[in-house]
């Protein structure tokens, strides 16, 4: 960083650090502990999709890997599009089966980075519940390295739960890095899985 950068308030791009998404597990048990919520086994990767062969085949490869898993008892990877044009990889796993849903989406992350289409790629969700219902999901931001709790009301018209969020933060400040920019904590409306 340079001091026109100081002068100027920029600041360096944090690199994405994909093995942070494997903190997820250790994190589910403080949040269950603290908040009472439970993985739901379900998780999204959500990137903006490129036209293009090369992005196509990088995308089909991923697909096929994640398929070809001969563990997965589930339905296989689905792809879905959201209202706002963006494209999001399901991953459905047991629900008791965390670590291999976080790999599930270490691996598309590390497929598509490695493909050259790490510029597209937006965010990782694993979904968790409550006996309530509640729904709340842990949201890696991949440009920016760090991770924010994300708490849709259930029935509400794109109304979050903004005090269960803090609350979550407050909980897994030791596991995760959490963002701690509140105007990052961007609403994922209609991401599957939540």
């Amino acid at each position: 960083m340079g001091f026109l950068d100081i002068l100027l308030g920029r600041t360096k791009a944090v690199a994405p650090d994909l093995d942070q998404l494997f903190g997820l597990p250790s994190a589910a048990l403080t949040l269950q502990a603290a908040a009472g919520f439970t993985p739901t086994g379900t998780g999204a990767v959500c990137f903006a999709s490129v036209e293009g062969g090369a992005f196509a085949q990088a995308h089909q490869e991923v697909q096929e890997l994640l398929d070809a898993d001969a563990e997965r008892t589930g339905p296989p990877v689905e792809v879905s599009r959201d209202e706002y044009g963006y494209s999001w990889l399901v991953s459905r796993r047991e629900p008791d089966d965390l670590p291999a849903l976080v790999s599930d989406l270490h691996a598309v992350n590390s497929a598509l980075e490695g493909s050259g289409f790490g510029p597209q790629l937006l965010c990782s969700v694993a979904g968790f519940q409550d006996t309530a219902q509640r729904r709340l999901g842990l949201v890696y931001l991949y440009k920016r390295g760090t991770f924010y709790p994300f708490a849709p009301l259930a029935g509400e018209a794109q109304r979050r739960d903004n005090a269960l969020e803090l609350q979550v933060k407050a909980a897994l400040a030791d596991d995760l890095r959490i963002e701690q920019d509140l105007s990052r904590w961007f609403p994922i409306w209609g991401a599957p899985g939540l």
